[in-house]
Order: structure tokens, then C-alpha cells, then sequence
């Protein structure tokens, strides 16, 4: 779900493109990070309301990646022109 569907953050999780660039699952992802299949779930469907450090550097050392390659912000008044110019 893009940031400009989920009301609650403006915060987009890139967690597919990173599993797919690393030829893994998110079931192998969450035994490496030792969270459940769910809780991964919800982070990489742009559903989680919260993410620990923790578990954020635990992903990032797993992925080997940063924090920014994980997670990006769209303001919301740059979603609200987008969607203007698509349906004026």
C-alpha cells in the first residue's frame, strides 16, 4: 500500500524490491531476523504502525543494507499534487 493510501504515515517500506534483489523470502528473511512471518508481513505491506531499532538493524545487517534503502517518506502534499495532475 503506497504511503498515500495508508492515512496514518507517509512512509513507504521497500522491502519487496530488496528481497527480490537478494533472491530471498520473507519467510527466510523473518528466521534470519528472528521475528514472526506475520509481523514481516506487515512491515513489507506498508501496514506497520511502528518498527523497533532492533529489529530495523537486524534487517538492515540480514539485507545488508541501510535504513534508507528499507524505508522512504513522501510528503503527503507532494502525494495530493501527484494525484491531481492524474485526475484533474
Amino acid at each position: 500500500m503506497p504511503p498515500a493510501e495508508n492515512p496514518e504515515h507517509a512512509i513507504e517500506v521497500h522491502l519487496d524490491r530488496l528481497l527480490e534483489e537478494r533472491g530471498m523470502t520473507v519467510v527466510e528473511l523473518a528466521d534470519k531476523v528472528g521475528i514472526t512471518n506475520v509481523n514481516l508481513s506487515i512491515l513489507k505491506n506498508n501496514r506497520a504502525k511502528a518498527i523497533r531499532f532492533s529489529t530495523l538493524s537486524k534487517i538492515c545487517e540480514v539485507l545488508g543494507c541501510q535504513p534508507g534503502d528499507l524505508l522512504s517518506f513522501t510528503p503527503r502534499s507532494t502525494v495530493a499534487a501527484q494525484a491531481e495532475i492524474r485526475d484533474p
